[in-house]
């Protein structure tokens, strides 16, 4: 009887002694999870925070080492918006890959549904095909388009420039969308065809607005990728008013050959970036609206 009592009470202190030793160790690594967390969102937002507290310098700040300007200035940012080939730019860019956007999304989630609904023969490798499409380096491909857009009279243009992105921004909506069309249960469209629906009008009416988020988020990342190209709108455009934000940002020239206008720059960088963080946060609260809106209601 003492003796039970007596290991009793040795295994106290022991579990006690446990506990304590593992509740130390979460600790530990819990702390060292935040110190990673907030070494990441430094590496990540301080060269955006540069970038915009370099837009506000002063030209004779702004290769300080000072963290805080001694003073903030507009100056760099009125400078670009009097330059009307930035303007320009701007208008072409919002055209280019708004239209991309629309014409991926459109003709996108029409092939997505037909990969991922509609019962035919070879959908594997049809679908493997338009995913091996996205694999091609944009210089690998860039003569051949050349020579397509030539032949087609639209270089030089807006429109020849929404066919070249819709050569990486459609088969990523493809893949995308099959996924998410695939995802969906199988009794909608049972029930609809059991209704009499067709083929068409269950995608329209019952699949399109369940696949919301995904039109949000694919949409929003093929509007970036358009946003930011290059390389295409490098090559396809020579004249002023045809260039987009990108490109006109490059080609900043100062007063002289050897000087560079940062702060121009920087500005300029700033006016293409905080659009895009404003759609971020905006489409973040419609992926969230059309999950609710997509529920299935029992």
């Amino acid at each position: 009887m003492s003796t039970t009592k007596t290991a009793a009470r040795l295994e106290v202190p022991t579990t006690a002694g446990a506990t304590k030793k593992a509740d130390g160790k979460s600790r530990v690594l819990r702390i060292l999870f935040y110190v990673l967390v907030i070494a990441i969102i430094v590496f990540n937002l301080f060269p955006f925070f540069w970038a915009l507290l370099s837009s506000f310098r002063p030209s004779n700040e702004l290769f300080s080492t000072k963290l805080i300007p001694n003073e903030l200035t507009l100056d760099h940012y009125v400078e670009v918006f009097k330059d009307p080939r930035f303007v320009q730019s701007l208008i072409n860019s919002v055209i280019v890959a708004g239209s991309t956007v629309l014409i991926a999304l459109g003709l996108g989630s029409v092939c997505a549904y037909a990969l991922g609904r509609l019962p035919f023969r070879f959908k594997g490798p049809v679908l493997y095909l338009v995913l091996t499409m996205t694999m091609f380096p944009q210089i690998a491909i860039l003569s051949g388009l050349f020579v397509m857009l030539r032949t087609l009279d639209l270089f030089n243009t807006r429109q020849g420039l929404v066919l070249t992105y819709l050569i990486f921004t459609m088969p990523f909506t493809i893949w995308v969308m099959t996924q998410y069309f695939r995802s969906l249960p199988k009794e909608l469209e049972e029930a609809a065809y059991v209704d009499g629906a067709s083929p068409l009008k269950v995608f329209w009416e019952i699949l399109l607005p369940l696949t919301m988020p995904g039109l949000v988020s694919t949409g929003l990342l093929a509007f970036i990728a358009a946003w930011n190209e290059f390389l295409f709108a490098l090559t396809f455009t020579i004249t002023d008013n045809m260039k987009t934000v990108p490109v006109v940002i490059s080609q900043f020239t100062g007063a002289s050959a050897f000087e560079q206008p940062w702060g121009a720059i920087m500005a300029a960088s700033m006016v293409v970036t905080i659009p895009l963080v404003i759609l971020v946060m905006v489409f973040q609260y419609r992926i969230v609206e059309g999950l609710t809106a997509g529920a299935v209601k029992g």
